[in-house]
């Protein structure tokens, strides 16, 4: 067993901060997949539709 909760709280602190990484990282996925979304679109309008 863990001597008065210290390695659980450690193991706790550690899965935590996975998570807040994690998060992070999906953070940055979804802003770099909307960045370049708008930037095939805005493209595409460039492209294809006609300027007034």
């Amino acid at each position: 067993m863990a001597a008065k909760g210290q390695p659980v709280n450690v193991e706790k602190e550690q899965v935590n901060m996975q998570k807040e990484q994690m998060f992070g990282l999906a953070e940055k996925e979804m802003e770099y997949r909307v960045d370049l979304f708008n930037r095939l679109t805005q493209t595409c309008f460039n492209k294809c539709i006609e300027k007034r």
